[in-house]
């Protein structure tokens, strides 16, 4: 069967550029028969893309991206084919909002030290009813003309180990497991990069469904290692453009980073052994 499955992509429920809508005609252009939302936190924009995909037929699967950490490592979380309105799981991103808004206001407290001074109005109306994050801040501050592009203002001040970094609250990946499953999902690593393999094991180990092989971070001999570890587990393998259009300029990345539809089957059938 041909075609191309992308399980990683955001809207403007968090920290995308497009609406649902405007996401899945963008993949339907781009040869994508296969998707997942995986906003940050939030579950908000999946009615939408589903009921879009159904009109020019692109299958829109459940998906969410979710943090957690390890060894003091924060890591992301990818869930699949949970259902949206699990309240166990809704509560759990409601939660987590929340604590999106807090840290925004330590970071913007370190911006306003650092003689970086921007308002949370401004932060949250570029957020709109999305889940705040960095990616809006950063866009504040290139706004504001306070630094020259959206990359220097991850690179100089709110990138990890930078000045006015703040950490998120995190929960731990077996609780963070359990809350998916029991929605029935499936939990994936995100970007796993340089994760080191002991800490990879530890995660399985926690109840790990799979890991996300694919994705534009990942050099070729990444790509071949993840494999091998799946195929070593007997672990899912998912991949994806993780596509936010707008300053990321990401375009060409759509249709360019994909998984082949026996992985999404390998993924439903799990799903039903899950179930039985």
């Amino acid at each position: 069967m041909g075609g191309k499955i992308d399980l990683h992509m955001h809207t403007y429920f968090s920290d995308g550029q497009h609406s649902p809508e405007e996401l899945v005609t963008k993949v339907k252009e781009a040869g994508i028969d296969i998707i997942s939302i995986t906003d940050h936190d939030t579950v908000d924009g999946i009615s939408e893309a589903v009921e879009a995909g159904k009109k020019i037929g692109v299958e829109v699967i459940p998906g969410v991206e979710i943090s957690s950490d390890i060894r003091d490592r924060e890591v992301h979380l990818l869930a699949y084919f949970f259902d949206p309105n699990n309240k166990e799981l809704g509560e759990y991103l409601k939660f987590f909002r929340a604590e999106r808004i807090k840290r925004a206001i330590r970071i913007l407290e370190k911006l306003d030290a650092l003689g970086l001074s921007i308002q949370l109005d401004e932060v949250m109306e570029l957020a709109r009813n999305s889940a705040v994050g960095r990616p809006h801040i950063a866009k504040t501050l290139v706004k504001n003309k306070l630094v020259s592009n959206y990359f220097e203002a991850f690179s100089k001040y709110i990138g990890n180990g930078c000045p006015a970094y703040e950490r998120k609250v995190h929960v731990s990946p077996r609780s963070a497991f359990k809350i998916i499953s029991d929605a029935g999902g499936l939990s994936f690593i995100a970007h796993p990069g340089n994760l080191p393999d002991a800490v990879m094991v530890e995660l399985i180990e926690a109840g790990l469904d799979g890991i996300e092989v694919v994705h534009p971070s990942h050099l070729p001999h990444q790509v071949k290692h993840y494999r091998g570890i799946v195929d070593e587990f007997f672990l899912l393998e998912s991949g994806g453009s993780d596509f936010h259009g707008g300053d990321r300029n990401d375009y060409l990345n759509l249709g360019k980073y994909s998984i082949s539809f026996s992985k999404i089957d390998a993924m439903r059938k799990q799903i039903l052994r899950n179930s039985a």
